[in-house]
């Protein structure tokens, strides 16, 4: 399972926390960095445009890719939402290890037969 990195930028504090915590509690990502970007030039239906923005850096791993897309898209403010995914090529084999672990499904409690579990 190869680790990627995943970014995406949004026009809010508020917003980039909503992302933020939404896709490590999902366990779609290890981890988000929030980063303020002073100034954000780009070009939009024509007009150049010039805003403060923040950067999120998502830690995870490509087969959870679909799923981080689709999280952002749903929570993001933005028209048309920057996300772009990178392989990671190289990275200390321990943190590698660590971003895989963190984004494995929660495991659900098995329910056997409908009785209840009298070893608790």
């Amino acid at each position: 399972m190869g680790a990627i990195v995943v970014v995406t930028t949004v026009g809010t504090r508020d917003q980039a926390n909503l992302i933020a915590e939404e896709l490590v509690g999902r366990r779609l990502a290890g981890s988000v960095h929030i980063i303020p970007i002073q100034r954000s030039v780009y070009r939009w239906k024509e007009k150049v445009c010039d805003d403060s923005e923040y950067l999120l850096v998502v830690k995870t791993v490509a087969s959870r890719y679909e799923e981080i897309e689709t999280a952002i898209g749903a929570l993001h403010d933005y028209e048309l939402p920057e996300i772009l995914a990178f392989n990671v090529s190289r990275g200390e084999a321990r943190f590698l290890k660590w971003i895989t672990q963190s984004t494995q499904p929660a495991l659900e409690p098995q329910d056997t037969d409908g009785a209840e579990d009298t070893n608790l």
